[in-house]
């Protein structure tokens, strides 16, 4: 029985010390998501903003600009897939990765060869495992986003658009994230970037789904081709910053509820092992009781 105490005692504390990890994993998660919603609700209105704008233009306008028209017969798309640098964030990468595993199947349904730019190790990881070919990575800054880093890759994916399948390049941008909808919701995200997508005078900035309206009607100074030249990389570049603040509050979120999780787990656990220990320490004191009341019979009788 003693071996058996010493084996419940020995996990009690494994679990004790896993549980303060997890718990301030938790806490720091929980710290730092407040901070990542304000900058998610600091920069949304700006790129839905810009998106409005950019589709007002070029909807409103007869000018063909690069970054707004269609190509008669895409052959490439680029797909920019947003996961995290660390793990025990619960499903959050793997989701993410099985979205865009959806649209790289619609795409090549489509005949389109897909090119995959991914962010964070999660998506590098993934691929690599798998002998998979990609573009080009962006790690470490996934739950603290820089607009640097997000300009350099608006930069990469304006260029390789611009550039068109023909030169090497790509005919299509689409962006995979998760959007950051509460504490308990989160929700993987597919956007087409570039072209810019506009059906009907109406565009669906926020990406819940849903047209945002009828776009404003705007006058051009000094004509529609300056005015989309300068807002465009401005709106390629708004809108994958926000995608990374998304997606960065969505980590921490999903990261703070799955060690909430473990956290619980590990006092279930607890109470667990100290029960069994509990009723081993009852049962050595009732075998320790037994041989001293048998060895008091056997005294007894053989005087």
């Amino acid at each position: 029985m003693g071996a058996q105490m010493r084996i419940y005692r020995q996990r009690i504390r494994s679990v004790q010390a896993t549980k303060k990890i997890t718990r301030a994993m938790e806490l720091i998660a929980a710290s730092r998501v407040v901070k990542a919603r304000q900058r998610v609700e600091q920069s949304t209105p700006y790129a839905i903003a810009l998106t409005r704008a950019c589709s007002a233009v070029a909807t409103h306008s007869n000018t063909d600009h690069a970054l707004t028209t269609e190509r008669e017969q895409p052959k490439r798309a680029a797909v920019l897939i947003c996961t995290s640098d660390r793990g025990l964030a619960g499903a959050y990468s793997v989701n993410a990765i099985k979205k865009s595993a959806e649209l790289i199947e619609r795409l090549q349904g489509e005949g389109k060869e897909v090119v995959p730019y991914l962010v964070g190790r999660k998506a590098v990881s993934y691929y690599k495992f798998r002998r998979r070919e990609f573009a080009q990575e962006w790690t470490g800054f996934t739950d603290n986003p820089d607009f640097e880093v997000a300009k350099e890759v608006g930069d990469v994916l304006t260029e390789q658009f611009v550039d068109g399948s023909d030169e090497g390049g790509v005919d299509e941008v689409h962006i995979v994230y998760t959007r950051f909808v509460s504490m308990v919701n989160q929700e993987p995200q597919v956007v087409r970037l570039l072209p810019l997508e506009v059906v009907e005078g109406e565009v669906d900035a926020d990406g819940d789904g849903e047209p945002d309206g009828p776009l404003p009607l705007y006058e051009f100074e000094p004509s529609a081709d300056d005015v989309l030249d300068a807002l465009l990389p401005k709106y390629v570049n708004a809108r994958i910053y926000n995608a990374f603040l998304q997606s960065a509050a969505s980590e921490l979120a999903a990261r703070q509820r799955a060690m909430k999780s473990a956290t619980d787990n590990a006092e279930e656990l607890i109470k667990t092992y100290t029960r069994l220990a509990n009723q081993a320490r009852q049962a050595e004191i009732t075998q320790e009781i037994s041989e001293i009341v048998g060895g008091a019979s056997a005294l007894a009788d053989a005087s």
